[in-house]
Parts: structure tokens; sequence; C-alpha cells
């Protein structure tokens, strides 16, 4: 079904019993929403000091593997699980949390307000645009000034859920791309990468003409300049909040709970929005621990949604939250 507005948290407990949770639980995988999980985590402190919530941000593959190995309580992910990940089928629920624009950001002194078209940015990513002039990137920018300077690709070296998406944007969204859609990608040789999100930023703010794809958070972090994209609707927009907000609605949800906002219609939507998960286990050997996976994910679902946006983060529609309250309570009953 199609996902209505999006809205904050509400009094709704989700489920919970009242009576907190002592213990400790770990979680792992994607560094997509780590400034978010990090934020709720401290948060979460505060209201229940007796469950301590760890959160290792290494990756949406390595967090998958883990939490097939069972190295993990819960998992964060921001693409689905596929054959050999780690899960078994059945064995795990999707339970979305928030979600965020990946950011095409850029490192050019001198030009800003870059508008860059679908095929274009799918040429750059994989090396048939080599030069910042070239004249694909002049056509949608005529008031720039662009320099002969070669481009260099900064791209994620580990196996990661911000890869699938943007790579899935470009296969679904182009003509022009050819690599695939995966968590790894296998890159033009000239490129550069670094682990995680931070890794990807870092490389841009150090190599002038440097284009790389990061999370809001991580660019808004470090001051990155962002390119406007063209959606769906062929406008040029910005990777903001509002603008993932309004790719969120357009979404369709299927019945495990997962749903694509990439390239979504509506001529304010940012057409590389990207969900994030947490997988939760369908059976936990440790009641306690289920509890307090239970107790921290209803959080995330409820008060933690009001700190989203001030770590740069959408909120989950109110239909899409619910429904993922709903199925954390029927999951962990």
């Amino acid at each position: 079904m199609s996902m209505a507005a999006c809205g904050g948290s509400s009094d709704d407990e989700g489920g919970a019993d009242g009576e907190m949770v002592s213990g400790e639980i770990t979680g792992s995988g994607a560094s997509f929403p780590d400034a978010y999980y990090a934020a709720a985590i401290e948060a979460y402190a505060e209201v229940n000091p007796d469950l301590v919530v760890t959160y290792s941000a290494d990756g949406s593959s390595a967090g998958k593997e883990a939490f097939g190995q069972n190295l993990n309580d819960f998992a964060g992910t921001d693409s689905l699980v596929g054959d050999g990940d780690g899960p078994e089928p059945g064995s795990f629920q999707y339970i979305p949390t928030v979600a965020a624009p990946i950011t095409i950001s850029y490192n050019l002194p001198g030009v800003e307000g870059l508008q860059i078209d679908q095929e274009t940015l799918a040429n750059i990513f994989q090396g048939t645009i080599t030069n910042w002039n070239d004249p694909a990137i002049a056509a949608t920018n005529a008031d720039a000034t662009l320099p002969d300077l070669p481009i260099t690709i900064a791209r994620r070296s580990d196996g990661s859920g911000t890869t699938k998406n943007f790579s899935t944007f470009l296969d679904e969204a182009t003509d022009a791309w050819t690599l695939g859609a995966s968590d790894e990608i296998e890159w033009p040789a000239s490129s550069v990468g670094g682990e995680k999100n931070t890794g990807v930023a870092t490389i841009i703010t150090q190599t002038e003409g440097a284009i790389g794809y990061v999370d809001l958070a991580d660019a808004s972090e470090l001051g990155l300049v962002t390119a406007s994209i063209e959606n769906a609707d062929g406008q040029f927009v910005q990777p903001t909040l509002d603008a993932a907000t309004a790719a969120l609605a357009g979404a369709e949800v299927a019945d495990d709970l997962s749903y694509n906002p990439l390239d979504a219609a509506g001529a304010e939507a940012y057409p590389i929005t990207a969900p994030t998960y947490i997988l939760i286990r369908t059976e936990y050997d440790d009641e306690n621990v289920a509890a307090g996976v239970k107790e921290f994910v209803n959080y995330l679902l409820t008060d933690g949604q009001d700190i989203a946006a001030e770590n740069n983060y959408a909120a989950l529609p109110d239909e899409l939250r619910q429904q993922a309250i709903d199925a954390l309570n029927e999951t962990i009953a």
C-alpha cells in the first residue's frame, strides 16, 4: 500500500509492557543510519540505563553475515537479505526505522549548485565521463565554470547497503548503467575506496575533483557540497529531509515491510532516498535478550522518531511506523 505523510512519534507504547528490561544487547551493520542509532542509543540510556545497547557500524553486508552466525542480537541493513548473505529465510523480520537521502557530494572549489541528470550521473560513476568540463555535465550547468579537471570517483570499499541502494537507483532509472546493483560493485580501477560512509566522505574532503555517494548525516557533518539530482519528474532536487519525505509518500510497502522509495514520482521527491531496516530474529534463545531487542526497537519506532530529523534522517510515515510496531509485537511476543 502507499505510505501516508510522515509524522513524528506518538505516545503509543507499541507493545512495551511498562517494565524496563536490564542487561545488554548488541547490534551491528549499516553505517548509513549510524548517526541516528548513536543518538537514539544515547537518548534511550536516559530512559532505561539498565539496558546497555551497543551498535557497531561495520556495513550492511557484515551486519547481515554476523546476524546469520548469531554474533549479534539485531542487525542494521539498508539492503534486503539475499541468498548467501547469512540469515536463513524465515529467521528474521524487517523492521524499517528511518530513511534518508544518499547525497551526491563533490569537491570542486568555486562550483556550487551543480545539477546532474540521471544518465550523466551513471556515466560519471562507471567512468565513462572522466572530466569535469565534459559536455554532458555542462549541458545542465550553463551558469557554472567547470574546470578542466579529472573526476575522482569516491566509493565504498566494504559491502554496503548504501552502495546497493545507489547502484539500484542507477540500474533502474537509467539506460546507461552497466555495473549492476549489489552491496559490492566492480568500480572503475581509477576509483578510490573508503570504508563506511565516513570513509567516502573523507576522501571527498581531501581530494579536489572528487565525487561520491554519502549519507546526509555524514555529508552535513563535514560540510560537503551536494549536487541536485534529476528525479523521475525531470526536476533537479537537493538532498533534504523534506525531499526524502516526499519520496517516502509515494513508496509501496511489501508484505515483509520492505519498500523502495528510489526514483519515486513527485516533483519534490529526492530520487536517491534510501530506507534502512533492523533485522530482528523470529526466535531468540535468551528471553531477556528478546525482551531487550523488543524494548529498544520499540523505542526507535516511538519516542526515537522525534530525534530523527535533528540527526538528518526522515521519520517513518505514520502508517508504516504502526505496521512496524505491529510486526515487532507479533515477532517478539
